[in-house]
């Protein structure tokens, strides 16, 4: 027994893992993949059978996972940018909840023939959407503007909304409706914004005198602040049932907001939590359906979700966006994009129980109507995201634009070539005579310190897919890298190298800079000299006659390549680690010195 849960555990882990790295190889939305191995292993093959290797542990084990889950989306929650759209995010997760909620009672109640109060029990429990969906979508497809601090405040906040709503409709069903009931419902609502909510910021304060006052030591910095989460989460349910998600929701969303202490390297290590969570939730989520249950789908079920997508998610947005500055287009994309996840799945699973239990024969559809739903949503909304928001130009999921970090001459010059290749080129610098020039240039600019908390909020990073730090400061290079290492990628952060004489002096440890440019020798003095001595930045167009040997032969050693263009118009940076192959019909920017007597092979 003991080697069948150990195999079950780590069937969740391993298929969680994979199915997330080869999303990302594939450029898939993770939740796709996530939800055919999970079919795959407990219906398809029932191979895992979730009910069997957890048995009552396995809804305390969610309900902790989705409470950790909203505990980092919270994290991420910052005031300011709601400047623009907080109205719009209050307004969807008020009127656009009571939108979605008596659009798919209705559809329930006629579509589905169900019982007037199940119906209304399904259509609270459908109103959610989820940081387990949204955040990994959102990292897909990176929107841009204001449509990802919508989507992702949303997303996070309706959660606790969406599972006290369905609480309460829970509570007038089994009270039986009357006065008494109304009264009991009134009651639990103000004791769990009053729990969740106080218990949600103590725990943030907590944690912040903790820290500020140096009273735990830099390892248990993460594991304290988790069994923090964890503390404030039983402690809200103890005192008011499934108060629990809103006050880990307002505990996270306290502690991104306060500016006494830095919790970036607990933001951290929450986000590689929140990996491994998503991964193995959806496994269990999907894993635990029976075929028995998914037979009971019928044709009425797809109606419900057609009705949820196509009428009540533009009804909801389009009453919430009355009146705001979103355009059209982000209105649409909005409209567009509602996937339903695992607190859905957490709360139709335990109510169905107990309303089974409770004489309700209608209420065992829940689970598999809802599963209809989040499978549903998540595979229409997660192939069509991607296409959708690049035809309505508010997102760019293959990002290939760059930053500069210094705006010097030669800087600018690299800014210029890749500007004239199409590409998108924002360049920061603190010299304003740097950024007046590359304005000039037509490159577009940003005046500011990139290690800046003002330049975090106010750079617009849609479009951005890497980082290049071309300052003369190498230590400066390196904080620059782990500034947006987060946002874009480890893999897509890049520094000048130190070289010198003194190498290995200067050079900063591996784990604290971004990945080194063009070449080991490419030093800031060294490309300095170049240009000094009329060097020039060339885009060379690849040819079967004329490939790269043919390149080097002809401008020489001196010729150092910067970027590798291919048919498709993706740029890869050369590096001095692992340099591209260039191939012939691609485009190869390079810095080369004039030759005297060029020939026309070039």
């Amino acid at each position: 027994m003991d080697e069948n849960v150990l195999l079950g555990l780590a069937c969740i882990i391993v298929l969680g893992i994979a199915a997330s790295w080869l999303a990302w190889r594939l450029r898939l939305p993770s939740i796709l993949l996530l939800l055919i191995f999970g079919f795959i292993a407990g219906p398809g093959t029932g191979f895992l059978n979730p009910d069997g290797l957890f048995g009552d542990l396995l809804l305390p084990v969610v309900s902790l996972s989705v409470a950790i889950i909203l505990f980092e989306g919270g994290l991420n929650l910052r005031f300011a940018e709601l400047k623009e759209t907080g109205g719009v995010v209050l307004k969807l997760i008020t009127i656009g909840v009571l939108a979605t909620w008596l659009i798919g009672s209705a559809a329930a109640y006629f579509i589905l023939d169900l019982d007037l109060e199940l119906a209304i029990l399904l259509g609270a429990i459908l109103v959610v959407t989820g940081p387990t969906v949204i955040l990994p979508l959102l990292r897909h497809l990176r929107p841009a503007g204001q449509v990802g601090a919508v989507l992702k405040w949303e997303g996070i906040v309706i959660d606790p909304v969406g599972a006290m709503l369905a609480v309460l409709v829970f509570q007038a069903i089994v009270a039986g409706g009357g006065q008494e009931a109304a009264s009991a419902i009134a009651l639990s609502l103000v004791k769990t914004l009053l729990f969740g909510g106080a218990i949600g910021v103590l725990g943030a304060v907590i944690l912040v005198q903790l820290l500020k006052r140096y009273w735990i030591p830099d390892f248990l910095h993460s594991v304290v602040s988790l069994a923090l989460v964890i503390a404030a989460f039983t402690a809200s349910n103890y005192l008011q049932t499934d108060s629990g998600l809103l006050s880990v929701t307002v505990m996270g969303i306290a502690l991104a907001n306060q500016k006494s202490v830095n919790v970036r390297h607990i933001i951290e290590f929450k986000e590689n939590l929140r990996v491994l969570l998503i991964s193995g939730l959806f496994i269990l989520l999907t894993a635990q359906l029976q075929i028995s249950e998914l037979a009971k789908i019928g044709a009425g079920s797809i109606a419900l979700l057609a009705i949820l997508m196509l009428v009540a998610r533009p009804a909801a947005v389009a009453l919430s966006a009355l009146g705001s500055k979103l355009k059209l287009r982000e209105r649409l994309f909005i409209s567009w994009l509602a996937p339903r996840g695992i607190v859905a799945a957490a709360v139709a699973s335990v109510f169905a129980l107990r309303l089974t239990e409770a004489g309700y024969t209608q209420a065992e559809l829940l689970v598999p109507l809802t599963f209809v739903v989040i499978a549903g949503t998540v595979t229409i909304y997660g192939l069509s995201a991607a296409p959708l928001a690049r035809w309505l130009k508010v997102a760019e999921p293959d990002p290939q634009g760059v930053l500069i970090v210094g705006g010097h001459s030669w800087a600018r010059a690299i800014a210029a070539a890749l500007h004239k290749e199409g590409f998108k080129v924002l360049m920061i610098d603190t010299n304003w005579a740097n950024i007046s020039a590359a304005r000039m240039a037509g490159v577009s600019t940003f005046y500011g310190n990139i290690l800046s908390q003002y330049a975090l909020d106010k750079i617009e990073l849609s479009g951005i897919g890497c980082l290049m730090a071309l300052t003369s400061d190498n230590e400066f290079n390196s904080l620059a890298t782990l500034q947006l290492a987060n946002d874009l990628g480890r893999s897509a952060v890049y520094q000048l190298p130190a070289g010198g004489e003194e190498q290995e002096r200067k050079a900063v440890s591996q784990h604290l800079r971004g990945r080194l440019l063009f070449a080991p020798d490419a030093t800031y003095n060294y490309l300095a000299s170049q240009f000094a001595s009329e060097a020039t930045i060339k885009t060379t167009e690849l040819t079967e006659e004329f490939g790269y040997d043919a390149f080097k032969e002809y401008y020489g050693e001196s010729a150092l390549p910067l970027f590798l263009i291919d048919q498709s118009g993706k740029m890869t940076v050369f590096t001095a680690e692992n340099p591209p192959k260039p191939k012939p019909e691609q485009k190869l920017i390079s810095i080369i010195k004039p030759k005297k007597n060029k020939d026309k092979s070039e």
